[in-house]
């Protein structure tokens, strides 16, 4: 009998005592890796000294490529062929300064035995912190227990007491006191009562997710799988982004032309040029236009509640970015666009909510918003944000840490100061939009705010929720913040209430933040509660975190 030949592996040699093996996951764009990767060297080279002084060698799993020019992960199958190297009992640190694609280390990470440490700067730039928070996300929907920090120059007291527990005992405990369970039995009866009709009505008629790409963007986290979904009444409809762009190619010039003219109309200011590999163009607004009708037109034909566009890979490459057009969707109003054979009028006076990047979580949580503040007659225009970056400022009112929040797109313009006339459209970074395309850009208006995340933990849907508000800063500061971050993309200066940076970085599982506004904050706080019975009565255990006025 012949012997079957067997396959040979050979396990990694085991780390020593005091070392550690850093990671760095990154973009699949090599534009968006090499442009970033001189952010990415100068924090390593923080992050190891800080650690060699705690007696830690930390050794690099991979090496920088002389021919890529940079030193990140950009792949899945690279990410896979470096943990086979990698002794699983190591401890691992996953190091970003940048936007990253979590699936290119959530293979190794996830049968990895060793100490797992996610760890980012914490700087606006390119942005780690966004990068950490969706890994960090997905490390949670897979159940891999990790521990993360987070530092700007990597000699403060917060961060090294958090990689000095992480060095002793494995883990970084982090403050979660702002965080209780929703007593249910403490809801306002008016909220409670509308809050559970509208799940009992989703249950019954049931709502459509349509999803383009889903999953493009590798995050992990922002995928729900469908038997959660359908077992509150909402599915998906799996739609592709190249149909999207045939769609697009059945809009007449003339069609694209009206909504341009709503816009001109209404005040938005176009910042164009005419080389159209660095500067905006009349085409580009124009394909813009076209996907904006042609998105509306693919949801009506599928009967969808909200769509979510993937933006990046693939779609990238056909046609330029689709942030105008999700902006303009998450608002009632907005260009009208109409039916290609019966001329009627898609959705009239109403948001077809957009889920940025395909992202699940945003998407069940702006359908839950809509019905909500549709119901107490509140502005149902929402938006997710990255959470990208914030500081402490004092003045002009203010004391308060002001966060950053921002996204390129989906942002409508009734959350601007001065709404569409308030409005700017600037160009996407070539670096990662080659086929251009423009933003919808303007400052957040302040008022009182709702926010929410849903996530996966433990095998089911969450949802953190708060109360907040937005504050005006000095047209300087708001400058000075926006340089440090994407100039082109609109910008929050968001305030959570009762809830410090460290504690909301430490339990927030998402990349992304939900918003909504509401007109006072007796309203914002009716709204909350409403909301919040949603979800309960959806079965989404929720989550009050900060300053709410609830059990």
């Amino acid at each position: 009998m012949t012997p079957y030949d067997l396959p040979e592996f050979t396990e990694p040699a085991p780390s020593g005592e005091n070392e550690a093996i850093l990671v760095a996951s990154g973009d699949l764009r090599l534009s968006a890796n090499q442009k970033c990767w001189p952010a990415q060297e100068a924090m390593e080279k923080q992050l190891v000294a800080a650690l060699a002084r705690e007696g830690i060698t930390v050794r690099r799993g991979h090496d920088y490529d002389p021919v890529q020019k940079h030193g990140f992960i950009s792949s899945q199958r690279m990410g896979m062929d470096i943990f086979q190297k990698i002794h699983p009992d190591a401890r691992v640190i996953v190091a970003e300064s940048v936007w990253q694609y979590s699936h290119h280390v959530l293979a190794g990470l996830r049968s990895h035995r060793g100490p797992i440490l996610t760890v980012a700067n914490w700087s606006g730039q390119w942005p780690g912190l966004v990068g950490l928070l969706n890994l960090n996300g997905s490390l949670t929907k897979a159940g891999v227990p990790y521990s993360t920090i987070w530092s700007e120059n990597f000699d403060d007291e917060f961060f090294l007491n958090g990689i000095r527990q992480w060095i002793y005992e494995g883990r970084i405990d982090h403050d979660a006191s702002h965080v209780r369970a929703l007593d249910a039995g403490k809801l306002p009866a008016a909220e409670a009562k509308l809050g559970r009709a509208l799940a009992a009505q989703l249950a019954h008629e049931k709502a459509i997710l349509g999803v383009f790409d889903e999953g493009c963007m590798g995050m992990y986290n922002a995928i729900i799988d469908d038997e959660m979904l359908n077992a509150m009444g909402v599915y998906k409809e799996r739609l592709s982004q190249s149909a999207l762009v045939a769609a697009m190619r059945r809009v007449s010039d003339q069609e694209a032309q009206a909504v341009r003219d709503w816009l001109d109309q209404r005040g938005v200011t176009f910042r164009t040029g005419s080389d159209p590999a660095t500067e905006l163009t009349d085409d580009q607004i124009r394909e813009q236009c076209r996907m904006y009708i042609a998105a509306l037109r693919m949801a009506d034909a599928f009967g969808c509640a909200a769509v979510g566009i993937q933006y990046q890979q693939g779609l990238k490459d056909m046609a330029p970015a689709s942030d105008l057009v999700e902006g303009l969707l998450n608002n009632p109003e907005r260009p009208p666009a109409y039916h290609a054979e019966t001329g009627a009028e898609l959705y009239a006076g109403k948001a077809l909510p957009h889920f940025n990047e395909v992202d699940e979580g945003a998407a069940l949580d702006a359908l839950v918003t809509n019905r909500v503040w549709s119901a107490l007659g509140h502005d149902p225009s929402t938006t997710l944000h990255d959470v990208r970056w914030g500081e402490h400022f004092t003045g002009n009112g203010v004391d308060d840490y002001v966060w950053v929040f921002m996204i390129s797109g989906a942002a409508p313009a009734s959350h601007f100061v001065g709404g569409y006339a308030g409005a700017i459209s600037e160009r996407q970074p070539p670096m990662f939009f080659p086929f251009g395309g423009g933003t919808l850009k303007g400052v957040g208006k302040p008022g009182e705010i709702v926010w929410s995340r849903v996530y996966v933990m433990d095998g089911g849907l969450h949802v953190d929720i708060g109360r907040g508000h937005v504050v005006t800063l000095p047209e300087e500061e708001t400058e000075r913040r926006w340089r440090a971050t994407d100039y082109a993309w609109p910008i929050v200066h968001g305030v959570v209430n009762g809830v410090t940076r460290d504690q909301f970085m430490g339990r927030h599982k998402a990349n992304h933040i939900q918003i909504a506004y509401a007109p006072d904050a007796a309203s914002a706080d009716r709204a909350l509660a409403a909301k919040a019975a949603m979800f309960e009565a959806m079965g989404v255990a929720v989550h009050l975190c900060g300053a709410v006025p609830l059990g």
